[in-house]
C-alpha cells in the first residue's frame, strides 16, 4: 500500500464555487502510481464546502451559487454574526454540502464521470485562502 498526504492552499473567489480538480490533481503526484485505491479530500474550514458536480458549463456554478443563496439567505435572522451577516449563512452551507469528499483512483487516474469536476465552494462574499488536506492512498 501507498500514502501520501499534501496541504494545496487555494485562493477562493468570494460568494463563488471554483473548479479545482487540475489544482488538485497536480498536488497528488502519487495518483499516478495508483493502480487501484482513493483520494480522500478535506477542507479545513467551516464556511466553505467540497463537492462534485458538472465541469462543462460554466452556469452551472452560477446556479450553484444562486441557489445556495436561495437557501440559506442572508436575510434570516442569525444570532452568530461575529464575522458579519455572511457566517452563520456561509456556516449553515458548509454544513449542508460538506467539507470531505472521496473519489476512487484506478490505474492512475480520478475515476469521475466525463462531466464531473471537484470544486470548492466559498461561502463568505470576500475571498480567503483555504486549506485542502489531500490523502492519496492504495495499491501501486
Amino acid at each position: 500500500m501507498e500514502w501520501e498526504q499534501s496541504i494545496v492552499t487555494i485562493a477562493s473567489t468570494g460568494g463563488r464555487s471554483i473548479l479545482i480538480t487540475d489544482k488538485i490533481v497536480q498536488a497528488c503526484p502519487a495518483l499516478t502510481r495508483i493502480q487501484v485505491g482513493f483520494l480522500q479530500l478535506f477542507l479545513r474550514h467551516t464556511s466553505a464546502s467540497l463537492t462534485i458536480n458538472e465541469n462543462a458549463d460554466s452556469d452551472v456554478r452560477r446556479d450553484l451559487d444562486m441557489a445556495l443563496h436561495h437557501i440559506v439567505p442572508d436575510q434570516l435572522n442569525f444570532r452568530h454574526t461575529v464575522e458579519g451577516p455572511d457566517d452563520m449563512p456561509a456556516h449553515v452551507k458548509s454544513s449542508l454540502m460538506g467539507v470531505s469528499l472521496q473519489i476512487p483512483v484506478r490505474e492512475g487516474r480520478l475515476m469521475l464521470g466525463t462531466w464531473q469536476g471537484i470544486y470548492l465552494c466559498e461561502h463568505r462574499e470576500r475571498s480567503h485562502q483555504r486549506e485542502i488536506i489531500c490523502t492519496v492512498y492504495g495499491r501501486s
